[in-house]
């Protein structure tokens, strides 16, 4: 009876152990990923206007380099639909490997790349391609870095496991603006803009690495080898003849389409929300006609803001477990639009703790939202289409909530006033929070 007992504590203690290492492998790898992904929002607000489009006027060449930030969010659905069959057919770690290795690929790449100064029309053509290239592999990899997280999970902590795979995205947003402010204050201005800024893009040469250790070390999730051998029963059964299937994208399409369509629109805050409190905000705070803050100071206070995000996603994740996945994410919905009235009158004061109040304030209603994201989106979906249901209805929200955020909150800015971005984060907040609305409870479901 002893031994029973001690070998049955022995077991739990080795599954929790087992359970950390898939979560904090999976924080480390979404955590480069969202930082090559984030390092070129930022880039696209301080460097690629003049380093890629200096013959256009700072406005258009402002809009010009937002518009090549959003090359990314178009091929996020499309990366999620490949991602999305891979990952349902062969499994989510080899999707997920090879998601990080296209991504520490393309950042590498552009930190190589020349500026219109020496190729001309090229670099801005190149610059697009590669960066459609990063939104292919973000568009796959949180598919593959979620599930692998919340399939591992036990049923009663799938929040808040789901959350180490949600912390990447703060995390990556830390990691870009270290890295940028570390590289210019080290150098002189002209320095940064000649050369110093390509620094933070060669080092994601390190994601390369991460990809083979997960490739090495990692097993495939629990619910997606029960799904397998599943298929093997029933191949023996059917005497070896091989089922003929429609692809999981098709599938999901199919039986999920509602679901699908309303997780694009819970994300949707989220993502014009996230896009114009970290990208946005740096090119109209440090711009000369209004609050004019120096720029190593923005990206400090959006960092310290990143920061504060994190326990409140965990903090929502957790509580999500115990009380369900819709309340807390409606309730952060409705913080964020309120507190998009609140955001620009702090920013233009100038002091720099009103500044980090104003982002901490909107990062940390948006962690309501994006901490039990992972979870939630998980039991939404069957074991089948998971991958490809979930990455849809995530991708889908990316690119129509935040590829164009930073350009039409631009357009609003330059061309009415700056209170109608405030206007335009609220409307997409309420359109977030009847999302979650119409669709049901999921937190005390069972994959399957």
């Amino acid at each position: 009876m002893v031994n029973t007992v001690e070998t049955n504590l022995e077991s739990v203690n080795n599954n929790k152990k087992n359970m950390r290492a898939v979560a904090l492998t999976s924080l480390a790898g979404t955590s480069i990923e969202w930082y090559d992904f984030f390092l070129y929002g930022t880039a696209a607000a301080l460097v690629f206007p003049s380093a890629f489009f200096p013959e256009s006027t700072p406005t258009m060449a402002l809009i010009l380099s937002f518009g090549t930030f959003a090359f990314g969010f178009i091929a996020r659905p499309v990366g999620g639909i490949l991602f999305g069959h891979f990952g349902d057919r062969v499994g989510r770690k080899r999707a997920l490997v090879i998601a990080l290795w296209m991504m520490g690929l393309a950042s590498t790449l552009i930190g190589l790349l020349p500026t219109f100064a020496t190729i001309g029309i090229a670099a801005p053509i190149l610059l697009s391609f590669l960066r459609f290239v990063q939104g292919l592999a973000i568009g796959g990899q949180w598919g593959g870095a979620m599930l692998l997280v919340t399939e591992s999970a036990p049923a009663d902590q799938r929040g808040y496991y789901g959350a180490y795979a949600q912390a990447g995205a703060p995390a990556g947003v830390i990691l870009a603006n270290l890295a940028f402010i570390l590289v210019s204050s080290s150098m002189s201005e002209q320095a940064f803009f000649d050369w110093g800024w390509r620094v933070p893009f060669l080092s994601s040469v390190v994601l390369i690495g991460i990809s083979m250790y997960v490739q090495l070390s990692m097993e495939e999730t629990a619910a997606f080898r029960a799904l397998q051998l599943a298929k093997e029963k029933r191949l023996s059964e059917q005497g070896g003849r091989p089922e003929i299937r429609r692809s999981p994208i098709i599938e999901a399409l199919i039986k999920y389409p509602r679901r699908i369509a309303l997780a694009a629109g819970a994300f949707l805050s989220i993502q014009v929300a996230f896009y114009i409190l970290i990208g946005f905000i740096l090119a109209y705070g440090s711009d000369i006609a209004g609050p004019a803050i120096p720029r190593d100071t923005l990206l400090w206070a959006v960092l310290i803001a990143s920061i504060i995000q994190i326990p409140s996603q965990f903090w929502a994740a957790s509580y999500s477990d115990r009380h369900g996945r819709r309340g807390i994410f409606m309730w952060g919905a409705l913080l964020t639009a309120v507190w998009s009235f609140l955001l620009f009158p702090l920013v233009d004061t100038g002091n720099f703790w009103l500044v980090v109040l104003a982002i901490s304030g909107g990062l940390t209603f948006l962690g309501l939202m994006y901490g039990p994201q992972a979870a939630f989106f998980t039991e939404l979906f069957s074991t089948e289409v998971r991958y490809s249901g979930a990455s849809l209805g995530y991708q889908i929200g990316a690119i129509v909530g935040g590829a164009f955020a930073p350009t039409i909150a631009t357009i609003l800015w330059r061309e009415y006033a700056i209170v109608w971005v405030s206007v335009y984060m609220a409307v997409a907040s309420l359109l977030s929070l009847l999302s979650v609305k119409l669709l049901t409870e999921t937190f005390d479901s069972e994959l399957n």
